[in-house]
């Protein structure tokens, strides 16, 4: 699987399923049900390699804006739901995650910025086709730490002036 077939099975899932990202997992689940099993594994390495390299300070800061908070978790969701958002959307935020004031036609924070099935997916349609549990995907591990320049995510100052565009769009009032 190439990155062009990765992104479009994303895509394919997150329309199908109206920008709800339970249902999109649920599609995507069902789409890599109907592929050979090292495709799925193929997909999953796709999916990891975006996942670790949006881990930057920069990211955190964007979901903390758009969440009104974001822990460890939250922000591990929200990069799955980010990738979930498709290959324009994901490829500004990481290169420029204060981009996403202009990349968000809307924000719904009951809704939006969890994607935490998603990132389950591969590995639920592995398990279903094999019977057994997904082996090491063979890449580099998510950083320790977030890349980048730290922010201190509590400081609203701090968050207004390293992304100004979001934080004028979806701060706090």
């Amino acid at each position: 699987m190439d990155e062009t077939e990765f992104w479009e099975l994303i895509d394919a899932a997150r329309q199908g399923a109206d920008g709800d990202p339970e249902d999109q997992a649920d599609l995507l689940v069902e789409r890599l049900l109907g592929m050979d099993p090292d495709l799925v594994l193929d997909f999953a390495r796709h999916f990891e390699a975006r996942y670790n390299r949006a881990c930057t300070w920069d990211l955190w800061g964007a979901a903390w804006v758009l969440l009104g908070g974001a822990s460890d978790d939250a922000f591990d969701y929200f990069r799955c739901w980010l990738i979930g958002q498709g290959r324009e959307v994901y490829e500004g935020a990481v290169h420029e995650p204060d981009s996403l004031a202009e990349l968000l036609d809307d924000f719904d924070e009951e809704l939006d910025g969890d994607g935490e099935e998603l990132g389950y997916a591969a590995d639920e349609a592995y398990e279903q086709l094999t019977g057994a549990v997904a082996p090491d995907l063979g890449i580099a591990p998510a950083p320790a730490e977030p890349l980048g320049a730290a922010i201190d995510l509590e400081d609203d100052r701090a968050l207004a002036d390293r992304l100004p565009r979001l934080w004028t769009r979806f701060g706090p009032d």
